[in-house]
């Protein structure tokens, strides 16, 4: 169940979702807490972008830190995220070990907005996380719509501006 702790750390990600807009990026933002503690171990943005790299998600970035981290329960911690993970970021989840997953908007209302949109279809099918990772179930909350649809709407409304930035951006190539 979707607690109120649980919207306060999805609204962070909803702003390192709008840093990385504006940065630039696709609006992605996570944040990775120490269930135990409630302490906020680590937070990024996707740097796709930016960082040159299609693998910077900032879902699997945080996985891979909390990988890193000698001394930490990995299945002690929550990524709290804007969006449901992709096939490689769940992946790494499952395989790393790593707790809980609550997500703002799922893989579904993604491709649903972008269908609205006009926007291709990601190259990569968008799959539910329990189905690219059936460790996982039991373990996946969101989307939060019934929770705080304001959140799942400011979410859209991150991705219609990403998808008006690339639209202005291929005009602007072809007419250079």
């Amino acid at each position: 169940m979707i607690t109120v702790i649980d919207l306060i750390h999805l609204r962070r990600c909803v702003v390192l979702a709008r840093e990385a807009l504006q940065a630039g990026d696709s609006p992605f933002g996570s944040v990775l807490v120490k269930n135990s503690t409630g302490q906020v171990l680590r937070e990024d943005r996707n740097r796709i972008t930016t960082g040159r790299d299609v693998t910077l998600h900032p879902e699997l970035s945080l996985v891979i830190w909390a990988q890193r981290q000698q001394d930490l329960d990995r299945s002690d911690t929550t990524v709290y995220t804007s969006g449901e993970h992709c096939p490689m970021c769940a992946t790494a989840h499952a395989n790393a070990g790593m707790g809980r997953i609550v997500y703002v908007a799922s893989s579904e209302q993604l491709c649903e907005w972008r269908k609205e949109m006009g926007a291709p279809p990601t190259p990569v099918a968008l799959l539910p996380i329990e189905i690219v990772a059936p460790a996982l179930k039991g373990v996946v909350e969101g989307p939060v719509t019934t929770k705080d649809p304001s959140l799942v709407e400011r979410v859209k409304e991150l991705h219609r501006v990403k998808h008006q930035q690339t639209q202005n951006q291929a005009r602007a190539q072809t007419q250079g």
